[in-house]
């Protein structure tokens, strides 16, 4: 019996051990997929790395971080809570958002709060019950300085973090600084959120693509009063250095567990969708956001089968189904949000309105009932676009009044 758990101990420890060689072969599968294209990054200097404007603003300070493993300040890989702390600054603690600190949470797990295993300081999760700096937890900070790397997509929740940081820095009296860094999937597309669906998902009245880097979201969100109570954020922006709109841009780091190369970023905005319906988006795969399927041949030919993958998503749909389905590794990347693959599926599915296993989830993600609505009566993809092409046009003037960078 001694031999029996001596050996299974011996046989979890060496996967577990796998499962980090993977989840790390993963985040250098991501660099290397994406090493040409950080020719577009040459002369690109992020916030972040602007260590002369930045150091001043927090010397003498009391300063609490939001950040996660995408703020990276270089080449090296360097995390900014490491490079501040060599630096001298008092860093007082860590607000965390979805997917935590180090980034391996899987989505919609909860994260919990305790301290950075490398530092000792405390971590506060901002994903789960707390999504908002309490006035406690802000009391021993004088300065807060937010600094992730966003997508561009409205219900990428980490701009949802943002706006409640912003809250409690208003609500507080205290500044926050915004380290800023470009757009990779800097397109305006997609319908604009509908007040009666805000979610966590979906906070300002954006569309789902929205052509502005954080900075330029969070003038938005002061100067159109979206903070309770129409209060203002005291607020500073560090700016990218040698970047403007339409400039394209390569991440360093995977920016979440699932969006492991451009490919699949530039797909997420379209794909993300199908989260809310009994069609895979191949988490527990080595390519997630570039499939899609289910376990019924009709969806298509091409196979893959999700599992338990650490550093990836460990309880997937269809977890160790074979599912059957669609191959788009090779396909053109989008310029911007297209409905095709989730009309074309549930075009497949033959089951009406049924397709939507979560409508109201549906419906907060691509913000608006009509599109679902618009699917099921079978129209077009751009019949259903044409519907929020007026509504783009205003918001493209609102948007012109927060621009950092010239299109």
């Amino acid at each position: 019996m001694m031999k029996q758990i001596i050996f299974k101990n011996i046989a979890v420890s060496l996967l577990l051990c796998m499962a980090t060689c993977v989840y790390a072969s993963s985040e250098r599968m991501f660099l290397n997929q994406n090493e040409s294209a950080n020719i577009s990054k040459a002369g690109i200097e992020v916030g972040a790395e602007q260590m002369n404007k930045l150091l001043p603003m927090l010397q003498n300070k009391r300063v609490a971080l939001v950040v996660n493993h995408t703020s990276i300040v270089s080449k090296r890989g360097t995390h900014l809570l490491d490079s501040l702390l060599t630096r001298g600054i008092t860093i007082k603690k860590v607000f965390a958002p979805e997917h935590g600190l180090r980034g391996n949470a899987d989505a919609g797990e909860q994260v919990k709060d305790g301290k950075d295993s490398k530092t000792g300081i405390p971590i506060i999760s901002l994903y789960g019950k707390n999504k908002k700096p309490s006035a406690e937890q802000m009391s021993d900070v004088d300065i807060v300085l937010f600094d992730i790397q966003d997508v561009g997509a409205r219900f990428y929740t980490y701009i949802s973090t943002m706006h409640y940081v912003m809250e409690a820095c208003a609500e507080t009296g205290k500044q926050l600084i915004i380290t800023d860094r470009p757009n990779p999937c800097d397109y305006i597309d997609g319908p604009i959120m509908k007040p009666a669906l805000r979610s966590f998902v979906g906070m300002h009245l954006i569309p789902l693509l929205y052509g502005c880097t954080v900075g330029e979201l969070a003038q938005m969100i002061n100067g159109e009063g979206w903070l309770e109570g129409k209060k203002k954020c005291a607020l500073k922006i560090i700016k990218v250095k040698n970047w403007k709109h339409g400039q394209p841009y390569s991440l360093p780091v995977k920016p979440s567990p699932n969006l492991i190369n451009n490919h699949a970023i530039s797909l997420y905005a379209s794909l993300c969708l199908f989260e809310a319906t009994n069609i895979s988006v191949g988490r527990g795969t080595y390519f997630p956001f570039e499939v899609l399927g289910a376990p019924d041949k009709k969806y298509g030919e091409f196979t893959f089968t999700p599992r338990s993958l650490v550093g990836f998503d460990k309880s997937p749909l269809h977890k160790d189904e074979t599912c059957y389905g669609l191959d788009l590794r090779k396909a053109e990347s989008p310029k911007g949000f297209t409905l095709k693959y989730i009309i074309q599926f549930y075009n497949k599915s033959g089951q009406g309105a049924d397709f939507f296993t979560r409508s109201r989830w549906f419906d907060q993600l691509v913000g608006n009932t009509s599109v679902r609505k618009e699917i099921t009566e079978g129209k077009s993809e751009a019949e259903i676009k044409a519907g929020w092409q007026n509504d783009l046009i205003k918001y493209k003037k609102m948007r012109a009044k927060y621009l950092l960078y010239a299109e």
